[in-house]
């Protein structure tokens, strides 16, 4: 089963993320010179700052007290301060968990950093404050690199569909299958990180370490509360019991966004890249899908998604073009009839062998690996 490489291996080697990595390269290099330390509290690490060459270093966001800021500027560092209250931190290393962007779900889902992190996004996109779509622009660009590094390396496979598949139905289960035979084979399974059909890929890869019967009794649990409304408070303490219930799970990517705010993340993928702009989150989300992508039934977003990922598959604009497999033939021919277009536009090129339509989900893995061999 796959396992996603360690963040430390991958990440480039002048980048310092945590407290561990300052602490080891102060230590085995004794300088600082020319690395780039991201969103790391530094209060407590003055001595260090102080005997160490930090000369042309870049400190993004990094806490640290005013006589190590005074002597790192003096060293030709670069200082970006940390930016008061505000409810995320633009310059983040890491990526999201479920924990922290659900940190106080107790006290009800709004009072938690995602909601907090959306309601700031909704006061200041309209006020066109150049500040505001800064910040916006430096966390989004934060997460992609944490994503690159998360995943560099990784076979993915994206799982894309509706957010409205409601837990309890015969579509949802399937979609946890599917996520759990992907993720079984070796595939990192990413999907757009929000409810439906998204949380039920990224439960399936959360599944994969353990038996049937816990996918089973995972979704009678999820069952009693089938959809995020009218409480996204009582949606999301569901996922988190079978979290509790069982704590060992595979790991996933969620990768959603806050300019839909109805839709929060869901709590199944072990690593949440969450985007401002959806433009960015969307193409970030295909782009890494270099094992394919599974698209289930959805709606305008999943439309919009399949030929995201059918143009560069078109242009060859990424490389090879990329298995692509829809699932549901009523669906992509009778409701949305998509299939005959994406046909018509694969036809006498290299993507027409990566592409496939199927009746049944339990027949996706298989298309998948015929596509990809």
């Amino acid at each position: 089963m796959q396992t996603m490489p360690a963040h430390a291996a991958h990440h480039n080697d002048r980048e310092i993320e945590t407290l561990d990595e300052f602490d080891a390269t102060v230590s085995a290099r004794a300088t600082l010179a020319g690395f780039r330390v991201q969103a790391v509290d530094l209060t407590d690490r003055t001595r260090e700052l102080l005997t160490t060459d930090t000369a042309g270093a870049v400190f993004l966001g990094c806490p640290m007290r005013e006589d190590a800021a005074a002597k790192v500027r003096a060293d030709g560092a670069m200082v970006f301060p940390p930016v008061p209250d505000l409810p995320f931190d633009p310059y983040r290393g890491l990526l999201y968990s479920p924990d922290e962007l659900f940190a106080s779900l107790a006290d009800g889902y709004e009072s938690t950093p995602d909601a907090l992190a959306y309601a700031w996004f909704q006061r200041t996109k309209a006020d066109h404050d150049i500040f505001a779509s800064t910040l916006r622009s430096i966390h989004d660009d934060s997460v992609s690199d944490a994503l690159d590094e998360l995943l560099r390396g990784t076979p993915v496979v994206g799982v894309m569909g509706g957010h409205a598949m409601a837990r309890g139905t015969e579509a949802y289960a399937g979609a946890a299958r599917l996520g759990r035979e992907l993720a079984r084979a070796g595939l990192t399974v990413a999907t757009g990180g929000g409810p439906g059909a998204m949380e039920a890929a990224n439960l399936g890869a959360y599944a994969a370490p353990y038996d049937a019967a816990m996918l089973a009794d995972a979704l009678r649990l999820l069952a009693k509360t089938p959809k995020f409304t009218p409480s996204i408070t009582d949606w999301a303490s569901a996922a988190f019991e079978v979290r509790s219930r069982w704590p060992k799970g595979g790991t996933s990517v969620g990768i959603p966004t806050w300019f839909y705010g109805h839709e929060p993340p869901n709590a199944f993928a072990s690593h949440i890249a969450k985007y401002f702009a959806n433009a960015t989150r969307e193409d970030g989300l295909l782009a890494r899908c270099t094992a394919g992508v599974v698209f289930l039934p959805g709606a305008a977003g999943t439309v919009q998604e399949i030929f995201d990922n059918a143009t560069p598959n078109y242009y060859e604009s990424r490389g090879e073009p990329t298995p692509m497999v829809l699932v549901d033939r009523a669906h992509w021919t009778e409701r949305l009839p998509t299939w005959p277009l994406l046909q018509a536009l694969a036809r006498e090129r290299a993507m027409e062998d990566r592409i496939a339509l199927v009746d049944r989900i339990e027949e996706a893995p298989e298309a998948l690996k015929r596509l990809g061999s």
